[in-house]
């Protein structure tokens, strides 16, 4: 399994905004692709003195899922130019890890 871990920041006056634009169009669209392999999604605030930090992780199968996702240079982050309209900063390449072990937990 690989993990694939992107972040990017806004003002705390964008942060709403971006958030918006991850959950209702980013996530989205990538879930319509029906990508083979990719398994999931998550999406994580954290807010800070100066500004607001985002997290994505996604879940894949395999490296080559993930290249399904991205193509040949599949480091490149997945950022769409509305997105990138409310982001000050931002990660141009994506990690990506190879999980080792993974226990999901009984509620």
């Amino acid at each position: 399994m690989i993990c694939r871990v992107w972040r990017g920041w806004t003002t705390t006056e964008d942060a709403d905004a971006y958030e918006r634009i991850v959950r209702g169009q980013v996530i989205p669209g990538i879930e319509e692709r029906h990508i083979p392999g990719f398994l999931s999604i998550d999406l994580a605030r954290r807010e800070r003195d100066d500004d607001v930090e985002f997290m994505t992780i996604m879940w894949f199968t395999s490296l080559a899922a993930v290249q399904s996702f991205m193509g040949e240079d599949y480091e490149t982050a997945h950022v769409p130019a509305a997105a990138q309209a409310v982001l000050s900063d931002y990660d141009r390449r994506s990690a990506h890890y190879e999980v080792l072990d993974r226990r999901e937990q009984q509620s």
